[in-house]
């Protein structure tokens, strides 16, 4: 999970810094696309954590 995660929120920093380089969309619009692809990375990671805990539960052994 760990791993997966920062890859997810490595993608999609990377991607919205690409994207507003790309477009020459200038530095606030490049932060709100790296914040909205964040948050479409945590959810993401939310689905991604809840079928892994399906599969293989935590236990307090």
């Amino acid at each position: 999970m760990i791993l997966v995660g920062t890859e997810v929120f490595g993608v999609a920093i990377a991607g919205g810094w690409a994207i507003a380089g790309l477009f020459e969309l200038g530095h606030i619009v490049g932060y709100a696309l790296m914040g909205i692809f964040s948050l479409f990375a945590l959810y993401i990671l939310t689905i991604l954590w809840r079928r892994c805990m399906a599969v293989e539960p935590i236990t307090g052994a």
